[in-house]
């Protein structure tokens, strides 16, 4: 089922008591101001996983998710977590094709659909990133490269895996950069992407799934992206370190 998700993630960033503390001031808000029916997901760094699952456990719209899994369901593969040891923490996010990673690490799609295989076979929920650079903007390849991105880390998927995917636009312009797509640019994308995973599985599978917009969303421009008719929530970075921020963004759904 389509829902409103606001996904925060908080990259490499908090250490472990901070964590906790901005955690339970974001779970605490949730509880006292949150009257729709969003969900609120907190991908943390591993350290915090485990705890900060406990701390979600009574309030049954926050979760919590990781920032990365490795393919394998273990071996040897030193300073990397599996699927099955993120679910083991009471997690039942991941997000996977982030833009960092793909640039920092190298990720290619062909991995990533590894990866969104081991995260449905450990029962997580992957956030899967797709999104255009800079560049490819500029070069009118914007469309190609969102397609791309969905053939080749997601349409392998039977029709019910993919039902439990979450997708998350970021234009990798727009990340950290202070620059946001505006919300005609946004809901452009949003469309074609509902568009292409009709066209490759069902319009009901298309219409029921969740497309996240992550780039620079905040408290000021929120209300606007989240009012597209395609744009289901967030996928939030520095305005996710923030409680009373990352909030005011939950909130937006409270009227809608």
């Amino acid at each position: 089922m389509r829902k409103n998700i606001v996904a925060g993630n908080w990259k490499m960033n908090l250490d472990y008591e901070k964590g906790l503390s901005l955690f339970s001031e974001i779970v605490n808000m949730v509880k006292d101001e949150v009257v729709g029916d969003q969900e609120v997901v907190v991908c943390s760094p591993a350290i915090h996983l485990h705890s900060i699952a406990k701390l979600a456990e009574p309030v049954s719209n926050v979760a919590v998710g990781a920032q990365n899994i490795h393919q394998a369901e273990s071996g040897a593969y030193t300073g990397e977590i599996s699927g099955a040891q993120v679910k083991s923490t009471g997690a039942n996010y991941v997000i996977l094709g982030h833009s960092e990673r793909r640039a920092y690490f190298g990720e290619t799609n062909a991995l990533l659909a590894q990866k969104v295989d081991s995260a449905l076979a450990n029962g997580l929920r992957p956030i899967f990133c797709i999104g255009e650079t800079k560049d490819e903007r500029e070069g009118g390849e914007v469309f190609d490269v969102i397609k791309t991105q969905l053939e080749k880390g997601l349409f392998h998927l039977s029709s019910e895996e993919f039902e439990k995917i979450v997708l998350a636009y970021e234009p990798v312009w727009a990340i950290g950069t202070g620059l946001t797509a505006s919300p005609e640019q946004a809901q452009e994308v949003h469309a074609f992407i509902r568009d292409t995973v009709a066209n490759h599985y069902t319009q009901k599978i298309a219409a029921e799934t969740s497309i996240l917009y992550g780039g620079s969303c905040n408290p000021a421009n929120a209300n606007e992206l989240f009012s597209q008719n395609d744009i289901d929530g967030g996928l939030i970075g520095g305005a996710s370190l923030k409680s009373r921020d990352f909030l005011e963004i939950v909130k937006v759904f409270n009227t809608k």
